[in-house]
């Protein structure tokens, strides 16, 4: 393109532009595109100068400029994206074929995304309320139908006289204490609602009861009539495997998040440790054998997450911190599969299910080629052959911890957000992440993603910052360590974060170990500039 046709086009329309962007325009041979792009641009933001920062500041407007283009003009302008420092993303074309192609499963060499939510925009109605809780229930009714524990099962409105022996599965409305110390629950399913009683002079009754959370689905059995029934069993979803399974690959995968990359509190010495443990440069480490790396969000620490945050930010734009952050997982090895899942701070939306990372914000992270996108909460199949299945891995970033932490009787004696293993577990039983209304936000889609449907051989997750690792009926429960110093909102909570530790599974042997790359220097450095 001849510079002489830009500036005479310039000059006709009345304004000027920067050499810079001037030389990138250069560079494209599709004239009246940039003709077309330099008006729009000169319109939408008033400007009379056009400079690649005029671009950089107005990124909506100006990709909504290039989507009013031909299709093909728009993908012969990709390249003229990358230079202006606007994408490196491949084509919207492109990414809806593909998404159409992989649907449910997404294969990636050995790691194959089982579920992982779809970002649905649409206008929410209380209908949509109503069919959430409808799917929640019929899907755990479905589980707690093979419960051998539940002896004639009969709905609600079906109770007639007096019965013994029957059971009812209902979704738990409310949970009061009387005043001769019973708890009375009123539990309903699609034909009605009836009162349980729980009886204080059955004690072992009484405390598993004290496990029940608000809209949990449970099946109950005992005796009474079409009002009450006197419960003489509780029966939870619950998770469990019948072995532990072993690949027979020896290879290993490694867990960590809540990264909070951009804030001043960001362990950088330490990450970077880390990266050079997986890239050979400590000597008698087993490095190699690691070849998948999960990061379960809190990946950034974003923007206006909490009053004031911008004081507490080293990088103030969220799409700077990404591009950061993708300048550190480039510098890890090629052969490693990074699976990242956001949390509350990436970008996306705060209800859950969360979709993937936001690729106007995170362009440099989907632009890696050794890095699989999954949304919040998702389940990923890693390692499996032709001869072996695979580990099921579950993700949760874990927003809706606290809650539980904050009012389930023996969570709250047990401090459980400084030992969120035990928060893991009491949502396994429940076979949901987040089952009381109150516990998080959440888009009511007819299909509840956060309900454990697949039981995992491994259930991971973040947001305590918390570092902890046990087993639940075989299942393995990973919460992973932070790489943000101590906030002064945990100082203040009483939580007591752990730091940079890494836990490493090997998926032949079942040897876990918990890598450590926590620079105490770092560390006091940083402690001592709050």
């Amino acid at each position: 393109m001849n510079n002489q046709e830009i500036l005479r086009f310039c000059l006709e329309k009345g304004f000027l532009l920067d050499k810079e962007v001037l030389n990138i325009f250069n560079e494209t041979s599709d004239v009246e595109s940039i003709k077309l792009i330099m008006e729009k641009i000169r319109d939408t933001t008033h400007q009379r100068i056009i400079t690649k920062n005029l671009f950089n500041q107005n990124k909506e407007k100006v990709f909504q400029i290039f989507s009013t283009l031909p299709k093909e003009n728009q993908q012969n302008l990709e390249g003229l994206k990358i230079k202006l420092g606007l994408s490196i993303e491949i084509s919207q074309e492109f990414s809806k074929e593909k998404k159409e192609e992989i649907k449910e499963e997404q294969y990636f060499d050995k790691v194959r995304v089982l579920a992982s939510p779809q970002n649905i925009i649409k206008k929410l109605e209380v209908n949509d309320f109503t069919k959430h809780f409808r799917n929640r229930f019929s899907e755990i009714r479905k589980i707690l139908q093979d419960n051998s524990s539940l002896k004639n099962l009969v709905s609600i409105n079906k109770i007639s006289g007096n019965k013994q022996g029957i059971s009812v599965i209902g979704i738990v409305s409310e949970k009061t204490i009387t005043k001769n110390k019973n708890m009375l629950l009123e539990v309903e399913d699609l034909t009605g609602k009836i009162k349980i009683l729980i009886s204080q002079s059955n004690p072992k009754l009484l405390e598993k009861a004290e496990e029940i959370c608000l809209d949990s689905v449970l099946g109950f059995s005992g005796f009474g009539n079409r009002e009450i029934l006197f419960a003489s069993e509780i029966a939870f979803p619950d998770a469990s495997l019948p072995e532990r399974k072993k690949s027979p690959i020896d290879e290993s995968v490694i867990f960590l998040g809540d990264l909070h990359f951009g804030s001043k509190l960001f362990l950088e010495n330490s990450f970077l440790r880390f990266i050079d443990y997986l890239n050979g440069k400590v000597p008698n480490s087993e490095s190699e054998k690691i070849k998948y790396l999960f990061l379960v969000g809190d990946v950034i620490a974003g923007v206006g997450n909490y009053p004031n945050q911008e004081k507490d930010l080293k990088i103030k734009d969220i799409e700077e911190q990404f591009i950061g952050l993708s300048q550190f997982l480039s510098k890890i090895r090629k052969d490693i599969k990074i699976i990242i899942s956001p949390g509350n701070h990436d970008g996306v939306r705060l209800m859950e299910p969360q979709p993937v990372l936001n690729e106007r914000y995170a362009w440099s992270i989907h632009n890696l080629k050794n890095v699989l996108l999954t949304g919040n909460p998702a389940n990923v199949n890693i390692g499996g052959t032709n001869n072996f299945s695979g580990f099921d891995v579950l993700t949760y970033h874990g927003f809706s911890y606290p809650y539980y932490a904050n009012t389930v009787s023996r969570l709250i004696k047990e401090d459980a957000l400084n030992s969120p293993e035990k928060i893991m577990t009491y949502l396994l039983k429940q076979r949901h992440l987040a089952p009381s209304h109150s516990s998080t936000q959440y888009f009511p889609s007819e299909e509840d993603s956060l309900i454990i449907k697949k039981i995992p051989d491994i259930f991971v997750s973040g947001h305590t910052h918390k570092s902890a690792v046990s087993y639940y009926n075989n299942i393995l429960i990973v919460s992973i360590a932070s790489w943000e110093s101590k906030t002064p909102y945990q100082e203040k909570m009483g939580n007591e974060p752990d730091f940079c530790k890494v836990p490493m599974f090997n998926l032949k042997t079942r040897n876990i170990k918990i890598l450590d790359f926590e620079d105490e220097k770092e560390e006091n450095k940083i402690g001592e500039e709050k």
